[in-house]
């Protein structure tokens, strides 16, 4: 069966005004307020699709004009160790990663797939000019592996202290490059990098948060969670380092209540923090739209230190219309704080009671989950999704593996005509 392509339009959250997305539009060409858009689906109603593979079952809900190969969708389960140690009886975990025993099967091992599939092919076949993506690890691993797979021209841009995180089972294909900036640089920096690089009509930059097709590929994880439960749950637990996959559930549940089907959108979001990275959650904490102050230094240090280095983002999409402020505080959700400590701590026991590994960003938002407990800010009966993004590595990486190291290392204050050059010589 040919795939036509999903009918959708978008929708300025803060003005509500609806209009014709343009191929690859990241926010409302008439301007106004800072504000994210969404996708308005011709689909009302939530409706699986059983014709064609892996993430695109959900493909009505994806503001997609083509499918790719090799694509894998989150798999939801009622929770039996985890839920029974912590006195739930109707915790049910989404997990985005490499499992084979519960039907997962995602060989990046993270959640950052069901952003790249949707992203990618949201692309035109057409499209001449080369995408371009920062990542602080997990969404660069997962880009790589979606373009090569599907000879996608890309340039992934990362820290050098993230490059650990570029392994795959086998050698990329040469459609996918990589640059970095030197060790002790972040994530922010990366962000640098690769704006500089898109000052060139030959490159393009892939959106972040900004990107309906990135947020509502994470979404799918709520999908997949209501498809086994059947209903909206009562409070979703996930780490955040942007905090964008956090919004992306927030919007699915809403579009959920609007089926009418699932039950009134009651579900709290909590969302989680690796300290000392705590931006987020220090901006939450103060009651405030604004972000707190963090300088440079401050954040490269943090970021430094943490277990769980995706969770390190300078530049949250937090303060506008739409981000996660509003997320949070429409759903009445809160933060959390993880410690390494706890963050280990709860990676171990996560394994002797479900039986396979997490990565550390996901064990943060166990500790969420383990926090919110203890603090009487869920039930026994609720209904509670936690999503775990990541995981499965150890699995994944028994039968070998390769490291990409970086093509390039550019130094944060290169010129942008230097990098431009230098990218076009690769």
């Amino acid at each position: 069966m040919k795939f036509k392509g999903t009918e959708y339009k978008l929708k300025n959250v803060a003005t509500g005004r609806i209009f014709e997305d343009q191929g690859w539009t990241l926010a409302d060409p008439e301007g106004g307020a800072p504000s994210l858009v969404r996708a308005v689906y011709a689909n009302k109603q939530f409706t699986p699709r059983n014709d064609l593979d892996g993430l695109y079952r959900y493909a009505d809900w994806l503001p997609i004009k083509r499918v790719l190969k090799r694509s894998h969708a989150p798999v939801t389960y009622h929770s039996k160790g985890l839920g029974k140690y912590l006195g739930l009886d109707n915790l049910y975990i989404t997990f985005s990663g490499y499992n084979p025993k519960i039907g997962a099967g995602m060989p990046t091992c993270s959640f950052k797939e069901t952003e790249a599939y949707s992203v990618c092919a949201r692309l035109s076949k057409k499209e001449k000019r080369t995408l371009v993506v920062q990542s602080a690890g997990n969404t660069a691993r997962a880009f790589a592996q979606v373009c090569s797979d599907n000879g996608i021209p890309i340039v992934i841009c990362i820290p050098s202290d993230s490059q650990h995180d570029m392994w795959f089972r086998k050698k990329l294909d040469d459609c996918v490059k990589v640059i970095a900036v030197p060790h002790g640089c972040d994530y922010f920096d990366a962000i640098s990098l690769g704006e500089k690089l898109c000052q060139s009509p030959d490159y393009f930059a892939e959106g972040g948060a900004k990107n309906v097709a990135r947020r509502d590929g994470m979404g799918t994880t709520v999908l997949s969670a209501v498809e086994v439960i059947g209903r909206i749950p009562d409070a979703y637990f996930q780490a955040v380092g942007s905090g964008t996959g956090a919004i992306a559930a927030w919007e699915n549940a809403c579009r959920l209540e609007e089926d009418g089907r699932f039950g009134k959108n009651k579900m709290k979001v909590f969302v989680a923090q690796n300290s000392p990275f705590t931006l987020i959650h220090d901006s939450w904490k103060a009651g405030s739209r604004q972000l707190v102050e963090m300088s440079a230094e401050e954040g490269r240090r943090a970021a430094e230190v943490i277990l769980a280095k995706v969770l390190s983002n300078r530049k949250p999409p937090y303060s506008l219309a739409g981000g996660l402020f509003d997320t949070l505080t429409e759903s009445g959700g809160d933060c959390f704080l993880a410690s390494n400590d706890e963050i280990m701590q709860w990676l171990l026991r996560f394994r002797n009671l479900e039986g396979y590994d997490l990565l550390p960003a996901a064990s943060a938002a166990v500790v969420a989950l383990s926090k919110a407990v203890a603090e009487g800010k869920v039930g026994k009966e609720d209904v509670v999704m936690l999503n775990c993004t990541g995981g499965g590595t150890l699995q994944a990486m028994e039968k070998g593996y390769v490291l990409r190291e970086p093509d390039i290392v550019f130094e944060p204050d290169t010129p942008a005509e230097k990098i431009i050059e230098a990218v076009n010589k690769l």
